[in-house]
């Protein structure tokens, strides 16, 4: 196996590697930014419910779509990549719902900083020297593709949050 020495000094994995050890851990990270997209997504449903008819429609229309594309982006990298790499994948749990006692605006409010959490997540990736080193073209540029839907989400929330009840 190649070993392949990585510069990135903040990575949670050792600076030398294995191709395959480098591959897993593109795979994990994804993995967790894909979970913490799909939790903002379940917020925003939640929030969607207990919102007028036009805030709902406003929320669907300017943060859920995006948040919706995103998800469906760090899956489908997520998947391509373990399986044009022979890797083993994981499911995707469906996120838990969150209580009843929530009120639109904290529900909102969760789910931005899930979406600015992943945000994080996948410009860490994108620093990480791994993602050149043991990634390919697909999976740089899913991972792009995700932050460029989920990178709005967490101002478009705030900024309804603002106005929200007006």
């Amino acid at each position: 196996m190649q070993k392949v020495v990585g510069s990135n000094p903040i990575s949670r994995f050792p600076l030398a590697y294995t191709n395959l050890e480098g591959r897993e851990g593109l795979l994990e990270a994804l993995a967790e930014s894909a979970e913490q997209v799909g939790a903002a997504l379940e917020y925003l449903g939640a929030a969607h419910e207990r919102l007028d008819d036009q805030s709902a429609d406003r929320l669907e229309e300017q943060i859920f779509g995006s948040t919706q594309r995103a998800y469906a982006g760090a899956r489908k990298a997520y998947t391509g990549f373990a399986s044009r790499h022979g890797l083993s994948g994981r499911s995707f749990d469906q996120p838990s719902v969150p209580p009843g006692s929530l009120k639109a605006a904290e529900l909102i409010e969760m789910a931005a900083n899930e979406a600015e959490g992943a945000d994080e997540m996948l410009a860490g990736l994108q620093d990480d020297q791994r993602l050149v080193e043991v990634g390919d073209v697909e999976l740089r540029t899913g991972v792009a593709e995700v932050r460029q839907a989920i990178g709005p989400v967490p101002v478009r929330a705030r900024e309804m949050l603002r106005t929200l009840g007006r």
